[in-house]
């Protein structure tokens, strides 16, 4: 273990990762090692870490994520979560995030490796010779030419088998139904139901994800849908193929073979399975190519670095979101900055919260600038420290309503956001902000029914009173006499002599006691500051 450092972030490697994952993280944390398998020896070391990095073997289970006090962050280096609690580390404010395009291929390539040992006995006839007998005829396989492959579940993976066994001449179908069909026609496949892929189908392998509908998919009642003749191939996850349905099939001739790597416990060393010769089994190598491997470190590696940065994680599986639009990217810090000013005019927690997204951003998903401005009310309304994760629980705590709304429509500027309030008082509250030119300024636009155009700055103030001359003149005096500087000033009214309202951009935070100045000399109903500096 390495010599502590208090000024860095500790990042506990659990499991052993590609020396690339190192790499990738930097010189800006504390590296730890331990054996996350070794529960004696986990959870003293993840008591004080501020973010766990784990393959399969270690459990980051509810008794882990209470004993790690700092925790901020959990890595999966690899697709599947089954070893992490993402409940527990969603209430605790723990982000989790995995690596879910590092094994794509290697996936893929599996399940073609699969099919092909399945139809020509590859491994049989291996272990055969090896052991000194020549058995060409017993070994006997089939051709994968103008056979029908049965694709179950067209995701990244599916989608890639398909395209790698449409080059062997098989003829392809898939059930998947939330794919539509015009977009599998683009692929030369053909869409149908789970019943007809069953009765029509040479070989089938699955690529679906485990849940309560998936397990036991291909079961007694599937297995007796199919040709005699078909051979299925399990490279997803374990379960989705019934084991037990599929031994009695195969014992009753009326399955001719399989390939599988994955198994509904694991490990898995023992099953019916294993008595049949026409079984291919691998133990769960679907994400072991080094290849695969670095991947998934250097992907975690870097979600981690952003998460202990505050910033958003795409690869986050308890975060809303998901992968970010370029476009929307540069609006994250500018939704979160209105979020900030909006706690700061309001005053309160809201009990509803809107956030409004107009113009061609909306073309994107935007429900990350939800995320975003909502980490902005809470920055400076709680202790802990907000995360794109916890801020949601920040608000259901609270009893916060929070809505989206978007349109396509947006009148005067390319791209507006608005984060709208509704107080305890009925009392409404809004800020309006847009990303302006080619370096994207951060601008003002409305606060309220009132029109700005002012670009926002660390050190902010709003201050509203009624209209009359001479208020921008004790205002810019009283700064002055305080050696605060103005940087940028507009004043916005509804109709003369009616409700004001000023904003100031200044280069420092302005004190309590010159705020209180100004507000009794110019007779303010509401004088508020916004430090953004932190």
């Amino acid at each position: 273990m390495s010599t502590a450092n208090p000024g860095k972030p500790v990042v506990l490697i659990a499991e052993e990762l590609s020396p690339a994952t190192v790499d990738a993280l930097g010189p800006d944390f504390e590296i730890r090692h331990c054996n996350g398998a070794d529960r004696a020896e986990l959870l003293p070391a993840i008591v004080d870490v501020d973010a766990i990095l784990v393959r399969s073997a270690t459990k980051v289970d509810g008794e882990a994520i209470a004993a790690a006090k700092k925790l901020k962050v959990i890595a999966r280096a690899g697709v599947g979560l089954d070893n992490v609690d993402v409940s527990a580390a969603t209430k605790a404010g723990v982000m989790v995030v995995n690596a879910p395009t590092s094994n794509i291929v290697t996936a893929a390539e599996l399940a073609c490796g699969l099919l092909v040992a399945t139809a020509r006995n590859i491994p049989q006839a291996n272990t055969a010779l090896k052991n000194g007998e020549w058995k060409r005829s017993k070994y006997t396989g089939v051709e994968l030419s103008e056979k029908t492959l049965g694709v179950v579940g067209l995701g990244r993976i599916g989608v890639l088998v398909a395209q790698r066994m449409s080059a062997f001449g098989m003829k392809v179908v898939a059930y998947d139904p939330y794919v539509q069909p015009a977009r599998a026609a683009q692929m030369g496949v053909k869409l149908l139901t789970l019943d007809e892929l069953l009765e029509v189908s040479d070989f089938i392998t699955v690529h679906l994800p485990k849940t309560p509908e998936t397990i036991g998919l291909i079961g007694d009642e599937a297995l007796h849908k199919v040709k005699p003749s078909v051979r299925i191939v399990n490279a997803a996850r374990g379960g989705i193929v019934d084991e037990e349905a599929l031994a009695g099939a195969l014992k009753e001739g009326r399955v001719a073979g399989a390939g599988l790597d994955v198994y509904a416990v694991e490990p898995c060393t023992d099953s019916p399975l294993f008595a049949f010769d026409q079984v291919v089994c691998t133990p769960h190598l679907g994400a072991s190519t080094g290849e695969a491997q670095e991947k998934a470190g250097i992907a975690v590696a870097k979600s981690v670095r952003l998460a202990l940065a505050g910033e958003l994680v795409p690869d986050a599986v308890n975060v809303q979101g998901g992968v970010i639009a370029e476009d929307v990217k540069p609006g994250l810090p500018l939704a979160e900055r209105l979020g900030r000013i909006f706690t700061a005019l309001a005053g309160e927690v809201a009990m509803r919260l809107d956030v409004e997204v107009y113009g061609e951003i909306t073309q994107h998903d935007v429900k990350v600038l939800e995320l975003s401005a909502l980490k902005g009310v809470f920055e400076d309304v709680v202790a802990e420290t907000v995360s794109y994760v916890n801020a949601p629980l920040f608000a259901q705590e609270r009893g916060v309503e929070v809505r989206l709304t978007t349109s396509s429509e947006s009148p005067e500027h390319r791209n507006v956001v608005t984060v709208r309030g509704t107080l305890a008082s009925g009392e409404e509250v809004s800020i309006s902000g847009t990303l302006a030119g080619h370096k994207n300024v951060q601008k003002v636009v409305a606060v309220g029914d009132h029109s700005i155009d002012l670009a926002l700055a660390d050190h902010m103030a709003f201050l509203r009173y009624t209209d009359r001359p001479g208020v921008v003149g004790t205002v810019g005096r009283i700064l002055g006499e305080a050696g605060i500087n103005i940087g940028g000033m507009q004043v916005a009214r509804a109709d003369v002599g009616g409700e004001a309202l000023v904003v100031l951009t200044v280069d420092d935070t302005i004190p309590a006691n010159v705020l209180s100045e100004i507000s009794e000399e110019i007779g303010a109903t509401s004088v508020r500051a916004v430090n953004l500096t932190h």
